[in-house]
């Protein structure tokens, strides 16, 4: 895994890292020769000692929780796919600020940037600006 053509770099660091603690060098030593920190290799030579080969992976990443949940993008999503006559919103097509505006005057989020809105059209491949509607004026007195 060390010497490995097909090892990912970052894992072939690593493994080198243990294949120098093997021949008995030190910390410092395996730390100068690979221009790792010190306490990069004290923690991987310790990983590796309490799991093995396993240990030298990357460990999972936790983050913030979600904003929003799926059934609240659903419906941010929803609007998008029909006309904004059918909402009765007076535009000829949808933009990513005025579905934000939606979503808001719905009740389905306090609030919503639009930059939002617009990931997840794109995680989508929804483009409701790009729909083409005629305006037909309906008033006789036009």
């Amino acid at each position: 895994m060390a010497y490995g053509h097909k090892t990912e770099h970052r894992l072939q660091v690593r493994a080198r890292v243990v294949v120098h603690a093997a021949y008995g060098r030190s910390n410092a030593c395996i730390a100068r020769e690979s221009g790792l920190h010190l306490d990069t290799v004290r923690r991987l030579r310790g990983r590796f000692a309490q799991a093995g080969l396993p240990g030298l992976k990357d460990r999972q990443r936790y983050g913030l929780p979600a904003s929003f949940t799926p059934l609240q993008a659903a419906e941010v999503q929803a609007p998008a796919c029909r006309l904004p006559a059918e909402s009765e919103a007076p535009l000829s097509r949808w933009s990513c600020p005025e579905l934000a505006r939606e979503a808001a005057r719905r009740g389905i989020t306090p609030f919503m940037s639009a930059s939002t809105v617009r990931r997840w059209l794109a995680q989508d491949a929804l483009k409701p600006w790009q729909h083409r509607s005629g305006t037909f004026i309906t008033s006789p007195g036009f």
